[in-house]
């Protein structure tokens, strides 16, 4: 059965059309113009200064959440691949160049990943690493860039550790450079 189109044509095609997708309702909305002229961006991003109370508190809070983190001793899964246990890596996820190590706070936070990832009938074996020997040595030895993912099944509850200065050894962190300053 044909339908006519918007100009009076017969359309043969109407039936075999996919449904729009909800996107194409935006893509004729106008966009105001800027206000003023944006200026270019600098290369370089000028650092909040310390002071700042707000930048400050969330040093903090990250200090102290970094500090638990390295001496608490978190459940590390290992690979499913073939192979005795003591051969299996560490289980990782890699997310825009950087693969991570994912480790959880607990038995029901592993169980909590094993549904999402609907491997809940799988036998998990994990390892119990301490966080700071997954920062100053796993991380290292991976030989790509590499952090930590925390609780990754928890959503915002998760935290994630990428490799940068004062996380991770400055050998394995992607901010710093050889031989000088980031």
């Amino acid at each position: 059965m044909a339908s006519v189109s918007e100009n009076g044509e017969e359309d043969s095609t109407a039936n075999t059309r996919r449904p729009r997708s909800r996107l194409y309702d935006y893509v004729d909305m106008d966009v105001p113009a800027p206000a003023e002229e944006v200026p270019e961006p600098t290369e370089e991003v000028p650092e909040p200064a310390p002071e700042d109370p707000e930048v400050a508190a969330a040093r903090a809070w990250f200090a102290q959440l970094l500090a638990e983190f390295r001496r608490t001793p978190v459940l590390v899964p290992l690979g499913d691949g073939p192979g005795p246990v003591e051969e299996r890596g560490m289980l990782t996820a890699d997310w825009n160049g950087v693969r991570f190590i994912l480790a959880f706070s607990d038995e029901q936070a592993l169980a909590r990943y094993a549904r999402e990832r609907g491997a809940f009938a799988r036998e998990w074996t994990y390892q119990t690493v301490l966080g700071a020997r997954l920062l100053d040595v796993s991380v290292p030895a991976a030989g790509v860039p590499c952090g930590v993912a925390l609780d990754c099944a928890d959503g915002p509850d998760g935290m994630v550790f990428p490799p940068v200065r004062g996380i991770v050894p400055d050998e394995a962190a992607l901010d710093f450079e050889t031989g000088g300053a980031a």
